[in-house]
């Protein structure tokens, strides 16, 4: 009976163990088949070794400050070799400690996984993985995220080939740029940028190791919303490196203590006041490469932008729209919300406005008393806006008018007013705790700034806020230029046998009207006439009837032919009010056209970009390149001379004829309308711009090497106010722009070219006169010429001999400078917000 028991049991034993290997072989058989289907279509692992990665484009200043970057995934782009040691070990540490020993797949770990997971499953809890750098760089480059059983095995039979065809520092190297880190950041090099704003190289150990905590999920590891989580994981990635040799015990107890500190890298000032600029450059790259190129293409643009020029910009319109803003009153509140329990609540869901200037604050009106306005801000803390500091905000009327003036707070500000304010401690009789009422302007403009000799556009601000406007007034807004444009006119007399000291009747003067009008008569601002007067008496005080007069004289053709010439219009309609700049255009094309005169007449192209690189470091775009035989040489030897570029640009006007409006213009600001740039103390030219109504304000001034340009006014035309002339309203922003940029440059005076004879006269008669004489300056006439003396300046002794016509115009200019020193400006009543 035992027998037969035992051989029952062989029996069954071998009969179970055939079973088993049957079904062994088909289940392994049917795996194998399995594995067969669902890899049959998978991607050629090899297109990895020809990968390029989608890199962000960058843009930098001038100066080589980053301004901004333009990507669908931020990524720089970094080879292994140059990726430090520290990142690597701390990568390794956290993702994945047995890279460099598996083949693709960590058994140890799948089946550690498997184990975990019959307890997720069991309580509904997210499936732990497995997966080494390798599968990870097989799911991000091959396939998709999904959790499902015939991803994960695709995935493993791809990590082997690719294991199989690459060395484990090409798949770290793809696994360090590709993986996703949060907060926009694609790849190590991107991560350390956006978090910490270094690169790779700058980072300390607690940094990296928290860049390593971010693979396993970003969103969890938050520095600001989940900051202890996001300790915590960085320091298990610290104990990691510990324990796999990479640390000291030293370096890691240091790096644990420290604390998590994060900053965004493209904000703050500099940043801000480059808004304008950058999308201009945006727009001209898409144009230039297209979409593809500019978000994914890794370009490295240089811009001509220079960072202090743009925030002195920035502030000095800022400051002008502000300062025309307060003039006209006070809009009213942000909103009135109703005070008594709850409304701390009211007050923080009002919308504050984007973009505020810096140190402004919302806050609400607790009180008002006879003497000030108590307020309070989100925070809980209050102030108080003293009666002295409310005087300005008077309630607005028609036409510029403002209502009565304020007797007490109650007057302007209720109690739930939710208003602007800013602190004004630091301000003479004023004490910690009080504030002034601020208000955003309604008001906008533009200003730009250009080398007059390149092109380079070294500041461009086109409104007061791009987060509230993104329209671009410097470059956007087609606006008459009004009397900005009569140099152009003068021009066009100084080229058909006009002089400077030429004389032009200013009188009441009556044309021909045009299909909406029967008559054209034209006024001066000041609504008064001076005669006989010369053509730089008439530039300089900007008279609107003498210009007239003198395009009719001359016809309008080559006026019309001159604004298109120098590229301030395309087709301008020849009709008398043209002459004082009727036709629409736009602060870039004026500002460059003054260029073009500060040029010596040879046209500047304006440029915002200097050079365009590939991800590749090549150069596929240059705004100049010039040619040069003697340049490409291996070493410098005495017997090679300078290099001589030769000049390609277009001659627009004759030197001379640009040299005498530059010349006039200088006058403009020394006893005309721009002498709000008299202050600089500087050789400087400039003229004012006024349309009719006082509907725009313009201002275009320049040094020898440097033009600026100014416009203000409402987005939809409406009267600025009685007297808010561009003297006025534009030219003190161009004033305080250059009272800055000017730093750099040295003070010299324009540069005269040949074929220039510099002859003193009487500014106001064109006559001969010896400089000292009131009244008498240096004037640029074309050799041949300039006025003669009559006998009577013969007998009354005035030297005015050929001997005292100077071929050596800098001395002549330093001594007339000199003899002007201290002369009254006998038309200083004349000055007050002028055309």
């Amino acid at each position: 009976m035992k027998i037969f028991t035992l051989r029952n049991m062989m029996r069954t034993a071998l009969w179970g163990g055939i079973a088993a290997a049957v079904l062994g072989v088909i289940g392994f058989v049917a795996a194998a088949i399995y594995v067969v289907r669902v890899t049959d279509d998978l991607p050629n692992h090899q297109q990895l070794a020809e990968y390029q990665p989608p890199i962000m484009s960058r843009v930098h200043a001038g100066d080589g400050l980053l301004i901004a970057e333009y990507a669908r995934e931020h990524r720089v782009f970094v080879p292994i070799d140059n990726i430090p040691q520290n990142v690597v070990h701390a990568f390794i540490s956290a993702e994945d400690k047995n890279f460099y020993e598996h083949g693709g797949l960590d058994l140890r770990g799948i089946i550690r996984a498997a184990i975990s997971n019959v307890g997720n499953v069991l309580n509904d809890r997210r499936l732990e993985g497995a997966s080494t750098i390798t599968q990870q760089v097989a799911k991000n480059f091959l396939l998709s995220s999904e959790q499902r059983i015939e991803r994960k095995v695709r995935e493993m039979v791809l990590s082997r080939r690719i294991e199989r065809a690459f060395t484990k520092d090409q798949i770290l190297e793809l696994y360090l740029n590709e993986i996703y880190l949060g907060n926009r950041a694609y790849g190590v090099a991107a991560a350390a940028l956006n978090y910490f704003g270094k690169s790779l190289d700058e980072l300390e150990l607690h940094e990296i190791a928290y860049l390593a905590a971010l693979p396993k999920g970003p969103a969890n590891y938050h520095p600001d919303r989940h900051r202890d989580a996001a300790i915590a994981r960085r320091n298990w990635v610290i104990e990691r490196m510990l324990e796999n040799g990479y640390v000291s015990e030293a370096a890691a107890r240091e790096a644990q203590a420290q604390p998590l500190e994060t900053s965004d890298r493209l904000s703050g000032a500099t940043y801000t006041a480059a808004e304008y600029f950058v999308e201009n450059v945006r727009r001209e790259v898409f144009s230039m490469y297209g979409e593809d190129e500019l978000y994914d293409g890794g370009l490295s643009i240089r811009t001509t932008l220079d960072t202090n020029m743009q925030l002195a910009a920035r502030r000095a319109l800022r400051d002008g729209l502000e300062a025309y803003d307060r003039r006209h009153g006070y809009h009213g509140p942000l909103e009135t919300i109703e005070m008594g329990e709850g409304w701390e609540e009211r007050f923080a869901a009002v919308e504050t406005p984007r973009d505020l200037d810096e140190g402004w604050m919302s806050a609400v009106v607790l009180e008002t008393t006879g003497l000030e306005a108590r307020i309070g801000f989100l925070n809980g803390e209050e102030g108080s806006i003293p009666m002295s500091a409310l005087e300005w905000a008077r309630e607005p009327l028609e036409e510029g008018r403002l209502g009565p003036a304020l007797e007490r707070p109650s007057d302007v500000l209720g109690e739930g007013d939710v208003i602007l304010v800013k602190s004004i401690a630091d301000q003479d009789g004023y004490e910690e705790g009080q504030y002034g009422l601020r208000q955003v302007p309604m008001i906008n403009g533009g200003i730009l700034a250009m080398d007059p000799h390149t092109g380079r556009v070294l500041a461009m601000v086109g409104g007061y806020s791009f987060q509230h406007s993104q329209f671009n007034r410097a470059t956007q807004a087609r606006r008459q230029p009004g009397s900005s444009f009569k140099p152009f006119v003068y021009a066009a007399a100084l080229d058909h046998g006009y002089t400077p000291a030429s004389l032009i009747l200013d009188a009441p003067f009556v044309a021909t009207g045009g299909p909406d009008e029967r008559f054209y008569m034209p006024s001066n601002y000041s609504e008064r006439y001076y005669g006989m007067s010369t053509l730089r008496l008439g530039l300089e005080l900007s008279r609107n009837v003498m210009t007239v007069r003198l395009a009719q004289e001359m016809g309008m053709e080559p006026i019309a032919e001159y604004g298109e010439r120098f590229g301030i219009y395309d087709d301008l309609e020849p009709v008398l009010a043209m002459a004082l700049g009727a036709g629409e255009t736009t602060l870039y094309r004026l500002v460059s056209a003054y260029a073009t005169m500060v040029n010596g007449g040879r046209r500047v192209e304006p440029t915002i970009i200097d050079r365009v690189q590939d991800r590749s470091g090549d150069t596929i775009f240059a705004h100049e390149v010039l040619p040069c035989e003697t340049c490409d040489v291996e070493e410098w030897s005495p017997e090679l001379h300078e290099p001589r570029f030769p000049e390609t640009r277009e001659e627009v006007v004759d030197p001379v004829t640009a040299y005498q409006v530059v010349h006039m213009l200088e006058g403009a600001v020394q006893r005309g309308t721009g002498t709000a740039l008299r202050p600089l103390g500087r050789p400087l030219g400039g003229k004012t711009g006024t349309t009719n109504d006082f509907r725009d304000a313009w201002f275009v001034g320049f040094g020898p090497d440097l033009v600026v340009g100014v416009y203000v006014g409402f987005d939809t035309p409406y009267q600025l106010g009685a007297g808010e002339a561009g003297g006025r309203v534009a030219a003190p922003i161009a004033r305080d722009f250059l009272e800055v940029a000017l730093d750099n440059y040295p003070v010299a005076p324009f540069r005269v070219p040949e074929g220039v004879r510099l002859v003193p006269i009487n500014r106001s008669n064109g006559e001969p006169g010896a400089l000292g004489q009131s009244g008498v300056i240096l004037e640029a006439f074309r050799p041949g010429t300039e006025p003669s003396r009559t006998s009577e300046d013969e007998e009354s002794g005035i030297s005015f001999a050929r001997d005292s016509v100077s071929d050596d115009p800098l001395a002549l200019l330093l001594s007339e400078q000199e003899a002007q020193a201290d002369e009254e400006d006998e038309e200083e009543d004349e000055l007050g917000g002028l055309y």
